[in-house]
């Protein structure tokens, strides 16, 4: 009898190990940043960040989950416990320190300026001086937008998506907007319809794409580091990059 009850506690035990919720994950993107995450006819998240997401969670043999998630409450979300990490392509700032930790860089990028075309600006003659500039609020390019610009002169104009930012800029509503390089040079040459033209990049402003998670998430900031460096290491990271910007953004 006691022979039974103790294999039947042993086998109890192996039902209901921890190792499958250890390895389950929830990830949050935006899915309004395109190519990096976007969100397509069916509902489907797509773009660099959801891939390069499933490749770290397959180095990791963990089961991901990957949700959409409006950009103004994404860091809230994560503190909140509504998922796990966010891979969002958020730049790692101190500011953002304050809240979350950060992994190691899964890409680079500088703060870029597009213009309507025809404007004649360079990064060399540009005043934003009377301009009305948009970016996406909540962002880096936001705060560099109302911490730089706006004390040259320029009235900022906040948006919830950098998509509502570009397209005020194609209809005439904005002189130019701020973001990421990336994101975009990719719109203005594929998404702009001739509108707009990519002028360059404001000195001094590269910064690094890093993964999200709570603060006391150690283990699994570490776990995305080592899985960061893997698929650097075995071509699948310069595989997807190349799949999508034609270089490596590493």
């Amino acid at each position: 009898m006691k022979k039974t009850i103790l294999s039947a506690l042993l086998m109890g035990s192996i039902s209901i190990t921890p190792s499958l919720h250890a390895d389950t994950i929830k990830i949050a993107t935006e899915g309004a940043y395109p190519p990096f995450n976007y969100v397509d006819s069916n509902n489907n998240l797509h773009g660099f960040d959801v891939e390069i997401t499933n490749a770290l969670c397959a180095k990791m043999n963990a089961e991901c989950t990957i949700v959409a998630q409006d950009w103004d409450g994404i860091i809230p979300g994560l503190i909140a416990k509504k998922y796990d990490a966010v891979v969002a392509s958020m730049i790692n700032t101190p500011e953002r320190r304050l809240k979350v930790s950060f992994t190691n860089h899964y890409y680079n990028t500088p703060l870029s300026l597009a213009v309507k075309k025809g404007s004649n600006t360079t990064m060399d003659n540009f005043d934003a001086s009377g301009l009305v500039i948009g970016a996406q609020s909540a962002s880096t390019q936001a705060f560099y937008a109302e911490d730089v610009l706006a004390a040259k002169g320029a009235t900022v104009k906040l948006y919830p998506t950098q998509d509502e930012a570009n397209a005020d800029l194609a209809n005439g509503r904005l002189d130019a907007v701020i973001a990421d390089m990336i994101p975009l040079m990719e719109w203005v040459n594929n998404h702009g319809d001739g509108c707009c033209e990519y002028v360059g990049d404001f000195e001094g402003t590269n910064a690094e794409a890093a993964i999200a998670v709570r603060k006391e998430d150690d283990q699994l900031r570490e776990r995305f580091n080592q899985a960061i460096d893997a698929i650097v290491a075995d071509g699948t990271y310069l595989e997807i990059s190349n799949r999508y910007f034609g270089t490596n953004i590493y």
